[in-house]
């Protein structure tokens, strides 16, 4: 069995003393894509903003490559190849696209393969290429999406955690959001992906954790999940 290259242990987090995430455990497997899944407003995003250091840990730990990152702020967890996509716009609508872009590859590494790493986005995005001199504030709801995922893809990535990368946008923009997941995992990154509509992660994950008031209730295929009509209905609105 291959080892995990990412660890979550009884973890607990949340705002201030209020508990958002409950004692959750998670194993994933390097380029393995594992899809969160649950209700609203019960710790999905909450949980992957403690992975990536921008909320306060109560308790457990995380493990990358068997080392603790759990306390570390968010740039040192950045720094150890663990990127963060998350809801919503999140670019600079006052710089150019190129500019933005640029953004994302601010450490050292990056950015002396800024070159390279422009030249991947390009053929994942090529609209973004197309607009690369546009400042951001003029591109669509669609083109914002993909350059947040582009700006995060000039980086040193070998976690990515993508919060609800179709949220708001159009069935053939979600269609290309997707395909460039499909490339990213085929590519060997490992990725916890944060998914309203579990359907969309059928033919792509390797395991569905479903969370329901930050608890996980229920791992395992994706299949099984669509086909059990208890917790879809339960959990997920049928």
């Amino acid at each position: 069995m291959t080892d995990p290259i990412f660890e979550i242990s009884n973890l607990t987090c949340g705002y201030g003393s209020q508990a958002i995430v409950k004692g959750v455990s998670l194993e994933i497997v390097s380029g393995s894509l594992v899809g969160l899944v649950g209700p609203n407003g019960h710790g999905k995003s909450t949980l992957l903003r403690a992975i990536s250091g921008l909320i306060k840990i109560i308790e457990g730990t995380i493990l990358l490559d068997g080392s603790i990152i759990s306390g570390l702020s968010a740039d040192k967890i950045v720094e150890k190849g663990i990127i963060h996509i998350p809801q919503g716009d999140m670019i600079f609508t006052e710089l150019s696209v190129h500019e933005n872009l640029l953004m994302g590859a601010y450490l050292p590494k990056a950015y002396s393969e800024r070159l390279e790493r422009l030249e991947f986005v390009s053929e994942l995005f090529p609209i973004l290429s197309a607009r690369r001199n546009q400042i951001a504030s003029g591109l669509s709801g669609g083109e914002r999406r993909m350059l947040g995922v582009g700006r995060a893809l000039m980086s040193t990535s070998r976690v990515l955690l993508i919060d609800e990368p179709s949220l708001g946008l159009a069935p053939i923009i979600i269609d290309q959001i997707y395909e460039v997941i499909h490339s990213l995992k085929e590519s060997g990154r490992t990725i916890l992906i944060v998914e309203e509509n579990a359907s969309r992660l059928m033919d792509l994950s390797d395991k569905i954790c479903l969370l329901d008031d930050g608890h996980f209730v229920w791992e395992g295929d994706a299949s099984d999940l669509m086909n059990n009509d208890v917790l879809m209905e339960t959990y997920l609105g049928g």
